[in-house]
């Protein structure tokens, strides 16, 4: 049906505008978390987001073989996967290299864009700002990055989300924009 692409910053409203689209359906909807609760402070986040959704969603939980979780829902079921970052957190610290990386987001694109029913794909744009010092940090967001491309690349829609506001991304165009004149 359709495959909805949602990035933006952290706290930015990315999560919660993908539920409020999904609550459209009029037919089940199947929450894919990917997030794990490491700690304290990810398992208050895990049951804050929780409590966002409505109860009769179902959850999967799935910080590994995301695209084999999509698969495995019914076709007519909408899907919110929340989130690729932290997939790919997960995908790396697996040992995956950012080629293995890209290679399974594509999996997960093609698994999305084959479903009869709406999917919501939400992640974080982490390639704005200044180029992590560590190895680990530039390693993290470029995997994200490639990820992100190879899964929006499948989108029939994708947004910036900042602060709450959405702004429409269009896919780049094969040719560069006319000039209006020759040099």
């Amino acid at each position: 049906m359709s495959l909805t692409f949602l990035t933006g910053g952290a706290r930015s409203g990315k999560s919660a505008l993908a539920v409020r689209w999904a609550q459209t359906y009029e037919g089940p909807v199947a929450f894919v978390a990917t997030g794990r609760a490491g700690d304290g402070e990810m398992a208050e986040r895990i049951a804050r987001h929780r409590a966002e959704r409505p109860a009769d969603w179902s959850t999967v939980e799935e910080p590994r073989d995301v695209p084999a979780a999509v698969a495995a829902l019914p076709a007519a079921t909408c899907v919110v996967l929340d989130c690729l970052s932290l997939w790919v957190s997960t995908l790396l610290e697996d040992g995956l290299d950012e080629d293995a990386c890209r290679d399974r987001g594509e999996e997960l694109g093609r698994a999305l864009a084959a479903r009869d029913a709406p999917a919501y794909v939400v992640t974080n744009e982490v390639g704005l700002g200044l180029v992590p010092m560590h190895p680990v940090g530039r390693a993290y967001r470029d995997a994200l990055g490639r990820v992100n491309a190879a899964v929006a690349a499948y989108a029939d829609h994708a947004v910036l989300v900042v602060a709450g506001c959405t702004l429409d991304l269009e896919a780049p165009s094969p040719l560069p924009p006319a000039t209006g004149g020759s040099r």
